[in-house]
Parts: C-alpha cells; sequence; structure tokens
C-alpha cells in the first residue's frame, strides 16, 4: 500500500495468470465493472495507477500476469471541513485524536481527503494507522488509533468486551421533570428504522443503557454527562430524543434533516463531544486515561 500526497491510501490488484488483455484499461474495465471506462480513462490519465515500484502506467501499457498494481480513487470536488483535529498523543502503539465537529472518521460518501484518518496519515507518515473504534462525523472528540497492524486486534478486543470507559457531554434542552430523576441509568431496546440515517426505539429486551448526569443548566438547556454501557449507532442521539431533550442542532433527531454537503452550516456543530476515555493498554498493561480539549459552546 502506498499513499500519496493527500495521504490517500492506494488500493492493490492481482493480474492473474491464464487471462489475456489488449491493454491495462481493458484489464481494469473487465475486473470493476461497476466502474466506468471514461473513470479508467481519467485515472490513468492522472497519474493514479502504478507498478509495485510506483511507476505510473499508461492506459495502454501492456498486461502482466501475476503481478501486483496499485490504484487510488479519483473525487470530485470534496467539501473543505475547516477544522483542525489536535494529536494528544503517540508512542509506537496507538495514536490519540481530538476530533472536530463535521470531520468524518474515514473515507466514504463524498469524503476522501477531508477525513480524520487521510488528515493523520499525511500529518504522520504512518500507512498503516487506522481506528479502533469510530464517532459519527457530527460528533467531536477523542478517536483513537492503532499504528500496528499486529497489534490493532488486542485494541478492537476492548471496545467489544466493554472494557473501555467512554465519557461525554452533550448540551440539549433543561428539563424540570426529568432533573428529578437524575442521575439515572436509561435502558432501551434500538434497531435500525425505516430511514436508514436513525434508530428507533422498539418493544423487546433492553439492548443499549446510559448513564445520565446534570452537569450545570442555562435555561432553557443544560449540559449532561452521558457514559454509554454499549455501543449501539446513535444510542446517545437516540436516548435523549427519547428523553424529550434531543441534542441540540442535532439534524437527524427528531427530525431527519438532509444534509446540504456542499453547503454545511458550520455554526450549528452538534453538541456532542466524545469528552473522555479509560481503558487498561493490553500491550504495555498500564490504565490510560485521556480528554478532549474541545469545549461544547
Amino acid at each position: 500500500m502506498k499513499v500519496n500526497s493527500e495521504g490517500v491510501s492506494s488500493s492493490r490488484v492481482y493480474l492473474p495468470a491464464g487471462q489475456s488483455y489488449a491493454s491495462l484499461l481493458d484489464f481494469f474495465t473487465t475486473t470493476f465493472p461497476h466502474i466506468e471506462r471514461g473513470e479508467w480513462e481519467a485515472r490513468f490519465e492522472e497519474g493514479l495507477v502504478l507498478n509495485q515500484e510506483g511507476e505510473v502506467l499508461s492506459a495502454s501499457a501492456a498486461y502482466h500476469p501475476n503481478s501486483h498494481l496499485l490504484y487510488f480513487r479519483r473525487l470530485a470536488r470534496e467539501p473543505e471541513i475547516p477544522f483542525e483535529e489536535v494529536i494528544l498523543f503517540q508512542d509506537e502503539h496507538i495514536l490519540v485524536a481530538d476530533k472536530p465537529h463535521f470531520l468524518p472518521v474515514t473515507p466514504s460518501g463524498l469524503y476522501l481527503h477531508q477525513t480524520l484518518l487521510n488528515r493523520l496519515k499525511k500529518k504522520t507518515g504512518i500507512q498503516d494507522l487506522s481506528p479502533i473504534h469510530r464517532i459519527d462525523r457530527d460528533t467531536a472528540g477523542l478517536v483513537i488509533f492503532s499504528i500496528n497492524p499486529q497489534e490493532r486486534s488486542q485494541y478492537q478486543n476492548l471496545f467489544r468486551d466493554r472494557a473501555v470507559k467512554k465519557v461525554y457531554e452533550a448540551i440539549a434542552p433543561y428539563s424540570e421533570g426529568l432533573l428529578k430523576k437524575l442521575p439515572m441509568t436509561y435502558e432501551s431496546n434500538i434497531k435500525e428504522s425505516k430511514h436508514f440515517l436513525q434508530m428507533e426505539e422498539v418493544d423487546g429486551i433492553a439492548n443499549t443503557d446510559t448513564y445520565i448526569e446534570l452537569i450545570e443548566v442555562n435555561a432553557p438547556w443544560a449540559k449532561y454527562r452521558l457514559t454509554p454501557g454499549s455501543g449501539k449507532k446513535h444510542q446517545l442521539r437516540c436516548h435523549l430524543n427519547a428523553l424529550g431533550i434531543p441534542i441540540r442542532h442535532d439534524q437527524i433527531y427528531p427530525i431527519l434533516t438532509p444534509y446540504q454537503e456542499y453547503d454545511l452550516d458550520f455554526s450549528k456543530p452538534l453538541q456532542l463531544l466524545a469528552k473522555e476515555i479509560h481503558f487498561k493498554d493490553p500491550i504495555k498493561g498500564q490504565e490510560r486515561s485521556f480528554v478532549s480539549q474541545r469545549v461544547l459552546a
């Protein structure tokens, strides 16, 4: 795998024996029929197809079986995210980043260069960097990356085994009725709704739980501390919405609002922050604690 000047990782493809093509362009269009021929022509023209030695190849180059080639994605105009990530910690095993709002963790959809992963690859030069957990692009705060592929599963297993304590902060409406119940553990059974971006509560045994505390009140808003015991998609957003206090500037709960990808309103970030993370390092055997430097408005 190679990383280009923008920090974007390449993909690798094998040219099998027993096959014959008039050119590399024919091979790629046959192997990846879901990608239009014109797109492959553009990639070759822009120097996005290379051999193992990193030499740029032409569309008319000969097909050589039993070899590997590298290629990069090509994107149209990508939305710019004008906020910077901060590296809070880095050793030979992990990197801890403090992510801004609006920035996706990994490439998806329109986003390739403007992602936390590719920004960090470009900044550090570490090609094997990989997140061991995710947070929504709307959420700001802590994300941990593994540096060595051989160790990655040991860190990922911490999340699988619920051996990581994560603490979030959120700004949501102040509710005097809810105040009498706090602190509390809220439990529910959630699943994906017919709107694939949303989760919804349904009858059945609870599969999520969140410990909710009140930090401060500045009516009509309040700041809450949220400690999830489980890690379902949109769990915190779904739980607060179910309690009648949807997180401020949430564009998914209670009403799903279509994103204006090229006209994002940076003045209204989702008021949800991955503030703290605590775990015992499976490699070094020591307790790790990290706290985001970011503060919700």
